[in-house]
């Protein structure tokens, strides 16, 4: 039987969805916000033509906490961006991740979901393991750093 996994985290930031959009669908500026980004100092970035939106990839390469893996855009409007996210190292695990951006009276609610199959190693550790606290601190962590780059105008 598969298992599967979901975990969604929302976050409202002070700036219209148009000013938030170019955040997610420039793979470039994930370095300014992303939660993963200060695993390994010396990480290895590939980016590939087109620099945004739909068939945007980055590939990165690092230490055992940040690993190897990959990600490439799906879909991209301005309400919102879809991708497909790959893991090779430390585990292979393939995963899709969407935001939502949905205008409100003080600018944007960003919703990240994250979802999957919990590959092997993933079940193993699902008895001490809530996927769902794990990957949540960390996507509250992004859409955090993500609301002060925004917000900065980084």
């Amino acid at each position: 039987m598969a298992q599967n996994f979901i975990v969604s985290r929302s976050r409202e930031i002070a700036a219209a969805p148009e000013t938030v959009f170019p955040y997610l669908d420039d793979l470039h500026r994930w370095q300014l916000w992303s939660p993963w980004e200060g695993l390994d100092a010396d990480l290895h970035r590939t980016y590939s033509e087109p620099a945004n939106g739909v068939g945007a990839r980055y590939a990165w390469e690092g230490n055992r906490k940040a690993g190897k893996g990959r990600l490439e855009i799906t879909h991209a409007e301005p309400s919102r961006v879809a991708l497909d996210l790959h893991f090779e190292k430390p585990f292979r695990a393939d995963s899709q991740v969407a935001f939502t951006l949905e205008p409100t009276a003080l600018g944007t609610l960003v919703t990240w979901a994250m979802s999957g199959r919990k590959n092997l190693m993933m079940r193993a550790l699902s008895p001490v393991v809530n996927m769902d606290k794990m990957l949540g601190q960390d996507v509250e962590k992004g859409l955090a750093q993500l609301q002060v780059a925004v917000e900065r105008g980084a």
